[in-house]
């Protein structure tokens, strides 16, 4: 199995950017420790990371008959990109929205996500380990 794991905007600040909400782990770190897991659990991984929607658009577009699975942490772009929920409906791959937060506990805006009504589950609140889980999650999905 094969997944394709998109960090979007100032998730390249992680271990910066907030550290009391987001942990003090870099992408860097997370991807490092992504990538043991996905050694573990025996399926291989790439990573991207945009600020830009375009990109993260045309990264889904191009995942089409690549991967098995897209997980996805869409930052800010989560309560707004109807642009990327529709890039993730029309290419068909089971994606999984995940969050280093819980996006339910925090700013009201913060709570509505316009990307998991087309994804097949949403994980959130567990740090860098939201990674892992999504790992899990993608590859039951490809047992589904």
């Amino acid at each position: 199995m094969k997944f394709l794991v998109i960090s979007g905007p100032n998730l390249n600040l992680l271990g910066k950017r907030e550290p009391e909400i987001y942990g003090a782990e870099t992408l860097d770190d997370i991807i490092l420790k992504t990538k043991a897991g996905a050694e573990k659990l025996e399926v291989e991984v790439d990573f991207f990371q945009s600020n830009h929607e375009g990109e993260i658009i045309d990264e889904i577009h191009k995942a089409m008959g690549s991967y098995d699975a897209i997980i996805i942490n869409p930052g800010a772009y989560t309560h707004y990109s109807i642009a990327i929920r529709d890039a993730i409906k029309s290419v068909e791959i089971p994606t999984i929205e995940i969050h280093l937060s819980n996006i339910n506990a925090r700013e009201e805006f913060r709570s509505k996500s316009v990307i998991a009504p087309v994804c097949i589950g949403q994980i959130s609140g567990f740090g860098a380990d939201s990674y892992i889980l999504g790992l899990h999650a993608a590859i039951l999905a490809g047992k589904r």
